[in-house]
């Protein structure tokens, strides 16, 4: 199978289904999702990648973009990913986890035993999807990913 990885701001006009949305942090933290992609190629036929290779930081008209990218994204997404490594808090990714915790979207969450806000994650999880579990390694959560993958 060929997968399709979809960087932002790119929005192909028929991409590939189903699809899986990388969900975590960016700025301040090593490229996780290049891991991911690597773990999620054998399964995904597409992949959204919200990290660009050169983002134009202080540029709100990028900015804006991107946010908007990656509203769009999530929501076209079959499966979302998130995974909170531990270098940085990540408050916008802890919204987004928020936003789809509550909806029927399908999830797989993992986050480093090291991230300084895991418990929180473990409870609001409880909380709003009793039974997902939370994982705490990439590799571990890019597979839960995997097994909810429906052609």
């Amino acid at each position: 199978m060929t997968t399709t990885v979809v960087v932002a701001p790119d929005r192909p006009a028929a991409p590939p289904r189903p699809g899986i949305f990388l969900a975590g942090g960016i700025s301040g933290v090593r490229d996780w999702q290049r891991d991911a992609i690597d773990h999620l190629r054998p399964a995904w036929p597409a992949i959204y990648n919200p990290r660009r290779v050169d983002f134009p930081m202080g540029d709100d008209t990028e900015g804006a973009r991107q946010i908007r990218w990656e509203f769009d994204q999530l929501a076209q997404a079959d499966v979302i990913l998130f995974w909170f490594s531990h270098e940085t808090t990540q408050p916008i990714v802890l919204y987004e986890l928020g936003r789809w915790a509550a909806s029927a979207k399908p999830l797989a969450v993992g986050a480093d035993p090291r991230y300084e806000r895991r418990f929180d994650v473990v409870q609001q999880l409880e909380l709003a999807r009793p039974g997902l579990p939370l994982h705490a390694d990439l590799e571990s959560t890019c597979a839960a990913a995997n097994a909810l993958v429906s052609p």
